[in-house]
């Protein structure tokens, strides 16, 4: 059965145009393809950027952290509770005014007491400043590397100034040092935020972050067999450059330099909305839906592609919602809260939050006074 389902999933017409099959696409001629085999390092490769991170942010991040004066603020503990433990575990962890004046009844506090319990028990679990700055900043390090690798690897390719350049002599076409790393590193990155995922920083997006980073690796290890290698490069830079300004501006914005944290964030607004919602759309979705019939008959592989691209493209229109939210709110000085993060409540309910994150491809949060009015800092 395995076997057999092999031979389905392997299937040439799925993979490559009519008339072409694995064998062509075999090393020869002087051509070097890649193979699904070269895949199989991302995952070690993931666990190495992971124990990569993992000294960066403990040996670089946090001294930074230190001395930009960053500190943690002190959370206030809960006296324990069984009943309302086991009502937070298992039942709810915002209870309403009902279950509010029954939990009231049971153990003999005030309601104000009870909604002051559950709010510094949601607090307990909420990640602190210096978690979250060490995150953005690990990745901002990361996506200026990548950036700064793609503009190395594509400045003098032909397909990166005309892209009809992308299909010549498709699928022949033989895979550059330069494209491998840039692909094998990319996918070990967005493997290592799949797999941190559960510990890092929840955002709201919690599940488009999922959807984003499996459809990344699923869009990048088929244009991988697929030879859609020019295309893939293009797509991974288009996502880059954004990606530096946001974690740029988080890194600003938790230790509180508001004014740039402020421009970076208008600027990353700008890049965003250029690069995700009129060149990724206009430029590279219209390069691999409309150019290649050109050069072979369409076949599985070609729909597959667009679809895993459009639907990048639907998460670029939410996130873009959400960015142009808090932008409004940032340039009429009204931006309190973030419309992703999950920030912590302060004992009078007034949440005092403005930017926060994520990312990857997920997106600017709001914290502690950066975007207030005059950027000064409002608590």
């Amino acid at each position: 059965m395995i076997e057999t389902i092999s031979e389905w999933f392997w299937w040439d017409r799925l993979w490559l145009p009519f008339n072409l099959t694995w064998t062509d696409l075999e090393d020869k001629d002087g051509r070097v393809y890649g193979k699904v085999s070269d895949l199989y390092i991302t995952l070690p490769y993931s666990m190495g950027f992971l124990i990569i991170r993992y000294i960066f942010e403990r040996f670089v991040a946090t001294p930074l952290a230190a001395f930009l004066g960053l500190r943690e603020k002190t959370k206030q503990n809960v006296e324990y509770n069984a009943i309302l433990e086991h009502y937070y575990a298992s039942r709810s962890k915002t209870p309403g005014k009902v279950d509010i004046t029954g939990l009231s009844k049971k153990c003999g506090w005030s309601s104000r007491h009870m909604e002051r319990w559950f709010r510094r028990r949601r607090n307990q679990e909420r990640p602190g400043v210096l978690k979250k700055f060490r995150e953005a900043s690990w990745r901002f390090v990361f996506y200026v590397g990548a950036f700064i690798g793609g503009i190395v690897a594509l400045y003098d390719k032909p397909w990166f100034y005309n892209l009809r350049e992308v299909w010549t002599a498709y699928p022949k076409q033989s895979i550059l040092e330069s494209q491998y790393w840039y692909y094998i590193l990319e996918m070990s990155f967005y493997w290592s935020l799949l797999l941190s995922i559960t510990f890092d920083v929840k955002r709201k997006d919690f599940k488009e972050q999922i959807i984003h980073h499996l459809a990344t690796l699923t869009l990048l290890a088929f244009s991988w067999c697929a030879n859609y290698i020019r295309v893939g490069t293009l797509v991974m830079l288009v996502h880059d450059s954004s990606d530096v300004f946001l974690e740029s501006a988080k890194v600003l914005n938790y230790a509180k330099w508001e004014k740039t944290c402020n421009s970076l964030f208008a600027l990353f607004a700008v890049v965003f909305m250029v690069t995700r919602l009129i060149i990724f759309p206009f430029w590279i979705i219209h390069c691999t839906w409309v150019y290649p019939p050109d050069h072979y008959p369409v076949f599985f592989g070609y729909y597959f592609f667009n679809a895993m691209l459009g639907i990048l493209l639907m998460l670029h229109i939410f996130w873009a919602y959400l960015i142009v939210s808090m932008l409004k709110k940032l340039l009429f000085g009204s931006l309190t809260k973030d419309e992703r993060s999950d920030n912590e409540e302060e004992e009078d309910d007034e949440d005092n939050s403005m930017f926060e994150d994520d990312d990857d491809d997920g997106y600017l949060k709001v914290t502690n006074g950066c975007g207030g009015r005059g950027g000064e800092n409002h608590h």
